[in-house]
């Protein structure tokens, strides 16, 4: 959008778009780097886009750069869940990302229940948040075209309907890797523990997995691939039914952590030992999993990324070819893997 400033005696204004294209880097690259209130970075990418942004004559404008609506500076955060060590660590991600830039950022739960996201975002709006930030977006539900019918702004994170702001891991390339591990190392009967079907996040991981078994000559069996919700316990049951198919699988890729945690306990119980017997990948690398008896092998989310790409989208650096913002999650291989015997 274009303010009554956007050109000063006939000529274009110099916008952070312009700096963006001339120095062959991302809009929020360059908005990172010229904003005073961040630490001055000294690397090579920083000293060409102020040096660019010297040449073409750019200069901040700060109202674009604050938040659409309201004076407040606080952003209100909607997630399932705080004893999810998922959500937990993507609201401690936005609460720095905000701290940074002079904001505050305030929480609200809602167990996952779509009726809950509009009390807490209504909640949250009397309270005069600028915006709001989603972490419950769901397949079968109409919130977020509410929010933007009624003009407030809010940007979805780590889930995604398709269509709204957005900023999400790769969960497809996340899927994908896991898949390519565990195949990597031999295996060719592998499970899958998948999360709920509503979550964006579950169906991209399970859809990669399948591609990486497609591309291997491969078809993903419909029995060995399990709905669980992404708590720990459904972990454990699911675990329970894919041990007792015939043949039962030699590795299992569990798309949440928590899920993963509870298939360990579940395979203890039955005797089983990992990855002696059975190998095991999980999925956001919460803390954790690196402590574990067997440290799980796992795909790290960049949640400070993907804080950072909410917040701007939220503030208004977006255009329509960038309006979902994707980051790759990493492989990180521990103890929990191990060739096929």
């Amino acid at each position: 959008m274009n303010s009554k400033a956007d050109e000063i005696f006939g000529q274009p204004r110099i916008t952070i778009h312009s700096v963006a294209a001339a120095a062959g880097v991302s809009k929020s690259t360059v908005s990172r780097i010229l904003d005073e209130r961040l630490p001055r970075s000294d690397s090579e990418t920083a000293r060409r886009v102020r040096k660019v942004a010297e040449e073409l004559g750019y200069v901040r404008d700060v109202s674009a750069a604050s938040l659409r609506r309201g004076n407040t500076m606080t952003i209100g955060v909607i997630v399932p869940r705080l004893t999810d060590t998922v959500m937990a660590m993507l609201y401690e991600a936005l609460a720095k990302a905000c701290s940074r830039t002079g904001r505050f950022a305030i929480v609200a739960t809602t167990d996952d229940k779509p009726k809950a996201d509009r009390l807490a975002a209504e909640s949250l709006l009397k309270r005069g948040v600028d915006g709001l930030i989603l972490s419950t977006a769901r397949e079968d539900d109409d919130f977020p075209d509410e929010l933007a019918k009624r003009g407030i702004p809010y940007v979805l994170a780590l889930r995604t309907d398709g269509h709204s702001l957005s900023s999400v891991g790769d969960d497809r390339l996340g899927g994908y890797l896991a898949a390519r591990h565990l195949l990597d190392l031999g295996h060719r009967r592998i499970g899958v523990i998948a999360g709920p079907s509503y979550a964006s996040s579950s169906r991209g991981r399970v859809e990669g997995f399948k591609q990486a078994l497609e591309e291997a000559g491969l078809s993903a069996t419909p029995a060995y691939i399990i709905p669980s919700t992404f708590g720990i316990e459904s972990g454990a049951v699911a675990v329970e039914t894919l041990m007792n198919l015939s043949p039962r699988p030699t590795a299992i890729f569990t798309v949440n952590d928590n899920t993963a945690i509870g298939a360990l306990s579940g395979l203890t119980k039955l005797g089983l030992s990992v990855p002696q017997d059975i190998s095991i990948v999980g999925y956001n690398d919460i803390p954790i999993v690196s402590h574990l008896p067997t440290p799980l092998t796992t795909l790290r989310v960049p949640f400070e990324q993907i804080a950072s790409n909410a917040l701007d989208l939220l503030a208004g650096d977006d255009s329509d070819d960038d309006r979902i913002r994707i980051s790759a999650p990493t492989l990180i291989p521990r103890k929990s893997t191990a060739p096929a015997r």
